[in-house]
């Protein structure tokens, strides 16, 4: 089921792609290019750093949801999808956290 969310935001922003950027906050998004898609991800991400700060759960989810849903953003204006953020989740499941990371950097 959890899923299924990724696949229908995956397909709303897809479409959002060929939204008029007056009516759409993603077209706008998209329009602006990807500087102002990274600076977003990029105060989304500060936004997360200090609601764990704070130590409160509910505006916690609340920011990773945001920094989530605009990472998809970004995923679909480089062309790319939640699945291939899973695909590589799963290529890397069960694998030690650091042997993964030496194996990126050879």
């Amino acid at each position: 089921m959890d899923n299924d969310i990724l696949k229908g935001l995956d397909q709303v922003l897809a479409e959002r792609k060929a939204a008029d950027s007056d009516n759409s906050y993603v077209a706008s998004l998209y329009k602006k290019g990807t500087d102002a898609i990274l600076k977003k991800v990029g105060e989304e991400a500060t936004e997360v750093v200090m609601a764990a700060k704070d130590g409160e759960n509910a505006p916690l989810v609340s920011e990773i949801a945001d920094l989530w849903f605009h990472t998809l953003v970004l995923l679909q204006h480089q062309g790319l999808s939640s699945q291939d953020v899973l695909n590589e989740l799963n290529r890397r499941f069960g694998v030690s956290g650091h042997v993964e990371k030496a194996s990126r950097t050879q």
